[in-house]
């Protein structure tokens, strides 16, 4: 007997209604009352087996596996909340494990892509000495596509894949700048070694120069290295750059917190499990650093998440000033929780406080005074700016002059910023990083940073002392906000 496709349409729809009416009956109910985490499992295991059973082509359960996990990750909501596959888990731990081959680049992707606002990959930070940082990708930067791939349709984990390679290889990216600036920038992929501090007496001062890139399990000996080092050189000032530090592990940086804090609590994490409640505080004999010793600490956006517990730990203990731009505000705490041998997900589990019982979520913490290192770019300079990156003009005057030494690069500065009409200071910055690609990245530019001149000139301040104490407090600074905020209702 011949099935026509009139018959198969009768069975569909009878298997579809019935399988609708046993999965979805809780459709019907009452949309006030409460669907129990079960009846939803129990849908979700429904709708797993009927399509694994029915769909047209035979499926690999572990698509649908990885689509579910995904999709319960995303509908979250939270960017730093998400499902990890095998690739992710094994670059997770290749950077855990301090080295990873890539362009290094620490990235976030919002989970939302409209036209409005497109899911473009934000460069958090560039990683010290890689091929990223030498190429002069900033903090802020967005990548708008990877090999001519637009980057709002890539989840965050085929972003990884894209830009992680062979060593050796290359990978170009198109980066937004600002409201216009859009170029491309082809970069070799390099092994990536997270590096985790440098530091360096401020020449002809006493004072010291610390710059925490990372905090890893090795970040506290490292600063403990610099202070010894500081100690030798009869160090009486001291300036921790936490600018472009994307963060890491919470012992990490409270290891290093306890290093300036007597007592009281250094960070708080609270959650609405009671086992992620804690509190985390100093210790008289963990201090190392002398007592009432001027410290200055620089952030900007690229600082987040450890780096504003540091700052944030600080700042409300009247222990440093801070100088530079508002930080990234990255105020949650993750973990990862594997799955299997191969993949996990990486949970967000609790948010910190700072001493003063301030979450900066979303909000950041504000310098106690703002200096920019650049001034917003106006239209004209703009597209200068973009002109002079594909005329290719830097890399070609390092080229024919490769061991310009300080008054030639002045004198290239001086005439590539007249043609472009920028701003010498930044030509300059931008000859030196090409000079630099071959050799390691200098501890500090005094002839650049304007952020790190400020530190020093507040940091030598006669008047320190009664500058940090009449200081804020985060909680203090937030209530104002709260205040104004209710006045204007």
């Amino acid at each position: 007997m011949k099935v026509t496709s009139k018959f198969w349409k009768i069975v569909f729809t009878s298997v579809f209604i019935l399988f609708t009416t046993q999965c979805f009956a809780e459709s019907t109910v009452d949309r006030d009352s409460k669907i129990s985490s079960y009846q939803y499992l129990k849908k979700l295991n429904s709708v797993f087996d009927f399509v694994q059973k029915n769909y047209v082509d035979e499926l690999d359960p572990e698509i649908l596996y990885q689509g579910a996990l995904k999709g319960m990750m995303d509908a979250i909501g939270d960017p730093y909340t998400l499902y990890l596959d095998s690739d992710a888990m094994r670059d997770l731990n290749d950077t855990t494990a301090g080295s990873f081959g890539g362009v290094g680049l620490s990235i976030t992707k919002p989970t939302e892509n409209t036209p409005e606002k497109p899911a473009y990959v934000e460069v958090s930070s560039p990683i010290e000495d890689t091929p990223g940082a030498k190429a002069g990708i900033q903090s802020g930067d967005f990548i708008t596509a990877i090999d001519g791939k637009p980057t709002p349709e890539m989840t965050m984990n085929q972003v990884l894949q894209n830009l992680r390679g062979e060593i050796g290889s290359e990978v170009t990216v198109t980066i937004l700048r600002g409201t216009n600036m859009v170029f491309d920038i082809r970069l070799v992929r390099a092994l990536i070694e997270v590096p985790t501090v440098k530091y360096s007496m401020i020449e002809g001062t006493k004072i010291g120069y610390c710059r925490l890139i990372q905090f890893t399990p090795d970040t506290p000996l490292r600063v403990q290295d610099a202070l010894d080092e500081f100690e030798k050189q009869n160090y009486d000032k001291l300036i921790i750059d936490l600018r472009d530090n994307p963060g890491g592990l919470i012992t990490s940086v409270v290891d290093i917190a306890d290093k300036f804090i007597d007592n009281g609590p250094i960070v708080t994490t609270k959650s609405r499990l009671l086992f992620e409640n804690q509190q985390f505080t100093a210790k008289k004999e963990k201090s190392t650093v002398k007592k009432d010793i001027p410290i200055v600490v620089l952030i900007n956006h690229g600082s987040a998440s450890a780096s504003e517990i540091l700052s944030g730990a600080l700042k409300d203990n009247h222990l440093a000033y801070l100088v530079g731009e508002r930080s990234y505000g990255k105020g949650s705490v993750q973990q990862v929780v594997p799955l299997s041998n191969i993949d996990g997900i990486k949970l967000t589990m609790a948010r910190y406080y700072t001493p003063s019982d301030t979450n900066i979520d979303k909000i950041g913490i504000p310098p106690d005074l703002e200096i920019k290192n650049l001034e917003k770019f106006t239209d004209e300079q703009e597209e200068n700016y973009v002109k002079m990156i594909k005329d290719n003009v830097i890399a070609e005057t390092v080229e024919k002059n490769p061991l310009m030494k300080d008054a030639e690069i002045a004198a290239h500065a001086t005439e590539i910023a007249a043609k472009y009409s920028m701003e010498e200071r930044l030509v300059r910055r931008l000859i030196r990083v090409q000079l630099q690609k071959s050799q390691p990245t200098p501890v500090y530019d005094l002839d650049f940073d304007l952020q790190l001149k400020k530190a020093i000139e507040i940091v030598t301040s006669s008047d320190f002392k009664t500058m940090v104490k009449s200081t804020k407090t985060l909680k203090q600074l937030q209530e104002e906000v709260n205040s104004e905020n209710s006045e204007e209702k």
